[in-house]
C-alpha cells in the first residue's frame, strides 16, 4: 500500500474588516484575501462568521433580494477557491421551508469549498449550521435563524450525531476539520459541548469562525475559554474573528479581531493585533498535532488605553459610515465635554471641530475660562454664544402670554418652576444653538452624556441628551476622568484638558444654587457610579433589596466595588442610604427609561450598554416585599455607617 505523504498544512486566518449589510463590498474583500492567501501558498483560508452579509443588520434578513445576492456572491467565492480550501460564514436559506412564523427558513452557516467545489455539511446539505444561538444582550439570533439543535429535533436525529467534522484531502492527506460558529465555542452554559463533540467525532483541529463584538475584559475570557477547550479536546484550535463596526440602531459595537491560535495543550501561540485588518498565518502539522506560527501573541492593552482605542476606532468608523467629517461640541468647562472635544479633535482634526461655549448668568468665570483654555490648546474653532437673552425671552413669553380656556373663556398664566427654567436653558443650548451651529458648520453635533447621567436621566429631553452619538454613553464618570488623563499624557502629550477640570466638582450651572463653588451635581460619583453599575452590568441584576441586604450585612462597599469612604460620604446613615437609594432607583427605573429610549446611539464598551444591549420597558418603579421588610428593620435600628 502506498504510504501517505505527511506534510505541513499552511492555514491563514483572514481577520477582515466586515461592513454589515454590504455583501458586494465584503465579497471584494474576501476575493482579495483569497488572492493573498494563494500568493502565500496557503492550503486553507479561514474567514469569519457572517463575513459575507455582516451580522447585525436587523430585519434586512427578511429581504429576499438581499438573500439572493448573498447566495450569488457565495457562489462566486466557491468558484474562486481553485487550489485553496476556503471556509467562510454566510447565511443559508431554504426557500421551500417556512418557520413557525411563516418566514423563509434561514441558517447562520459556514461553507467549506475547495477547488471550486462546495463540500457537504449537515445531512447532505452544502453548509454547516450553527447550533448554539445567542439570544441575550444585543443578540437576537432566534428571531432570524434556525439552529442545528432545532433542526435535529425536527428531523429526529441527535445533535451529537449531526456534529461531524468536514473531511478534505490536501497534499495527499485526509484532514478532518471541526468547524464551529462563534457561540458554538462558548460552552459554559450550553448542555451540548460543540467543540468536544467535534473532537470526539474525529476532528483533528477545531476552527471557530466568529463575529464577536468587543467589550472590556472579553479577550482575557476568550483566551481562557479557548485555551481550555483545546486542552480538554486534545486538538489545536484556531479562532477567527473580524474587525470593523456593526450596530443594531441603538448600540454601536466594535469588532476587535484578536484572532488566535492554540495548541492542543492550551498554549496560545499566536494572535492578531486588535482592530487590525490582517492575515494571520499558522502552520499545522497534522501528524504531530501541533501549530507553529512566526507571529507573536499581541499585547492586550489595559484601561484606559483599551477604552481610548475602542472609542477612537469605533467613533471614527461610525463617522465615516455616516459621512460625517465635522463635529460641533458644546464645551462647558466640565470633564465630559472636555474629553469629548479632545477625542473628536484626535479623530477628525482640530480644524474640523467647532467648540461652542453657551454661558448663562449662572455660569462661573471659572468654567468659561477653562473652556477657552482648552479650545486654545486644541487650536479648534471656538465661539461663545450667550443664552441669557434668549432664555429670558422664552421665560417672558411663557409667563406673560395668556392661556385661554375655550370652554369657559377664562384666561390664566403659566407658572415656571426652577426645574422648568433649568430645562429651558438646556434646550436652548442643545435644540436651538448647538443644532443650528452644527447645521451651519456642517457635519453633526455630539451628545456628551456619560453612563451615570443616562442611568438616572440627569439630562434634558432635546437638550444635552441630543446628538448624533453618545460617545461616552457607556463610560462611568471615573472612567471619563481616567480617559482625560490618558489623552493629556499619552495621546497629546501636553495639557490639552486643563488640570482644574479634573479637580472642580461637576455642576450643571443652571441655577443660582447650582454653580461651581456653591452647588455641584447631585451624584456622588465615587459611590453612585458603582451603585448604578450594579443595577445595569451585573448579569443577575442587582435590586434595591440586594443593596439593603448587603448594607445590613456590612458588605455593601465590597459588593459594589467602591470604597468604604465613598459609601460613608454619600450615605452616612441607614436612613440616608434608603432615601438616596429610593431617589435614584425611582429615576433609573422610571422616567429615565423614556429619556434613554430617545437618546442617541451609544458606543458600547461594557458588559451591558444602554440601548438594545440593556433592554427596557417603560414601567413604574418596583420595590420587592423583601425590600420593604429590610427597610423597616434598618430604620428601626438606624445608625451611622462605620
Amino acid at each position: 500500500m502506498r504510504k501517505e505523504l505527511k506534510v505541513t498544512i499552511k492555514i491563514i486566518c483572514g481577520q477582515l474588516e466586515i461592513i454589515a449589510g454590504r455583501p458586494d463590498l465584503n465579497y471584494k474583500k474576501i476575493i482579495a484575501a483569497i488572492q493573498q492567501a494563494r500568493a502565500q501558498n496557503a492550503d486553507i483560508l479561514l474567514l469569519p462568521e457572517m463575513c459575507l452579509p455582516g451580522y447585525l443588520i436587523g430585519d434586512v434578513w427578511e429581504q429576499q433580494s438581499f438573500l439572493d445576492d448573498c447566495e450569488y456572491y457565495a457562489q462566486q467565492i466557491i468558484t474562486a477557491s481553485k487550489d485553496l480550501c476556503v471556509i467562510f460564514g454566510s447565511v443559508a436559506a431554504e426557500k421551500d421551508k417556512l418557520n413557525e412564523d411563516g418566514r423563509v427558513r434561514k441558517y447562520n452557516a459556514a461553507f467549506v469549498c475547495h477547488n471550486g467545489q462546495l463540500l457537504a455539511g449537515y445531512q447532505g446539505r452544502s453548509f454547516i449550521i450553527k447550533n448554539s444561538q445567542p439570544n441575550y444582550r444585543e443578540f437576537d439570533d432566534c428571531r432570524y435563524f434556525y439552529s442545528l439543535q432545532k433542526l435535529c429535533a425536527e428531523e429526529n436525529i441527535s445533535v451529537e450525531q449531526a456534529l461531524q467534522p468536514i473531511e478534505i484531502f490536501i497534499r495527499g492527506q485526509k484532514l478532518c476539520l471541526g468547524i464551529m460558529l462563534c457561540e458554538d465555542g462558548w460552552t459554559e452554559n450550553y448542555h451540548i459541548n460543540v467543540p468536544q463533540t467535534l473532537a470526539n467525532n474525529g476532528a483533528q483541529i477545531l476552527c471557530n469562525l466568529s463575529c464577536s463584538p468587543y467589550t472590556l475584559g472579553k479577550n482575557r475570557k476568550r483566551n481562557r475559554l479557548f485555551s481550555a477547550q483545546a486542552q480538554t479536546a486534545g486538538v489545536p484550535l484556531i479562532y477567527c474573528n473580524n474587525v470593523g463596526i456593526q450596530n443594531n440602531g441603538k448600540n454601536i459595537f466594535t469588532y476587535d479581531g484578536c484572532s488566535s491560535a492554540y495548541n492542543s495543550d492550551g498554549t496560545l501561540i499566536a494572535s492578531a493585533a486588535m482592530y487590525d485588518d490582517t492575515l494571520l498565518s499558522i502552520d499545522w502539522n497534522p501528524e504531530k498535532n501541533t501549530l507553529i506560527s512566526q507571529y507573536t501573541t499581541a499585547m492586550l492593552p489595559q484601561e484606559p488605553q483599551n477604552i481610548y482605542q475602542a472609542l477612537k476606532y469605533g467613533t471614527k468608523k461610525f463617522l465615516q459610515q455616516c459621512g460625517i467629517k465635522k463635529m460641533t461640541v458644546g464645551l462647558s468647562g466640565g470633564i465630559d465635554s472636555a474629553v469629548t472635544a479632545a477625542m473628536y479633535a484626535d479623530i477628525l482634526g482640530a480644524e474640523n471641530l467647532l467648540l461652542v461655549n453657551l454661558p448663562s448668568r449662572y455660569n462661573s468665570s471659572t468654567t468659561r475660562d477653562l473652556a477657552r483654555q482648552m479650545a486654545t490648546a486644541l487650536g479648534a474653532n471656538y465661539a461663545v454664544l450667550p443664552i441669557t437673552q434668549s432664555y429670558e425671552l422664552t421665560v417672558n413669553q411663557l409667563t406673560s402670554t395668556p392661556i385661554t380656556n375655550l370652554a369657559t373663556g377664562e384666561n390664566f398664566y403659566l407658572q415656571l418652576t426652577d426645574l422648568v427654567k433649568e430645562n429651558i436653558q438646556a434646550r436652548d443650548r442643545g435644540a436651538r444653538l448647538i443644532a443650528a451651529a452644527s447645521a451651519a458648520f456642517g457635519g453633526a453635533f455630539s451628545c456628551n452624556s456619560n453612563k451615570a447621567e443616562l442611568a438616572v436621566g440627569y439630562a434634558t429631553f432635546y437638550g444635552d441628551i441630543a446628538g448624533a452619538l453618545a460617545m461616552l454613553g457607556d463610560l462611568w464618570k471615573y472612567q471619563v476622568y481616567a480617559l482625560g488623563h490618558y489623552l493629556n499624557e499619552k495621546v497629546f502629550k501636553r495639557q490639552i484638558i486643563p488640570e482644574a477640570i479634573f479637580t472642580i466638582r461637576p455642576s450643571a450651572e443652571l441655577s443660582a444654587s447650582q454653580t461651581v463653588g456653591t452647588g455641584g451635581d447631585p451624584l456622588f460619583y465615587n459611590y453612585h457610579d458603582y451603585l448604578l453599575r450594579a443595577f445595569i452590568e451585573n448579569w443577575h441584576k442587582t435590586t434595591p433589596a440586594d443593596i439593603l441586604r448587603w448594607y445590613k450585612q456590612g458588605v455593601l462597599a465590597q459588593k459594589l466595588g467602591c470604597t468604604e469612604e465613598a459609601l460613608s460620604e454619600a450615605c452616612p446613615t441607614a436612613s440616608a442610604l434608603i432615601s438616596d437609594l429610593e431617589r435614584w432607583w425611582k429615576l433609573f427605573a422610571g422616567f429615565a427609561v423614556a429619556k434613554r429610549i430617545q437618546a442617541p446611539p451609544v458606543l458600547s464598551l461594557t458588559k451591558r450598554a444602554f440601548g438594545y444591549d440593556h433592554r427596557e420597558a417603560q414601567l413604574t418603579p418596583y420595590f420587592s416585599r423583601e425590600y420593604y421588610q429590610l427597610k423597616e428593620e434598618l430604620l428601626q435600628s438606624d445608625t451611622v455607617h462605620n
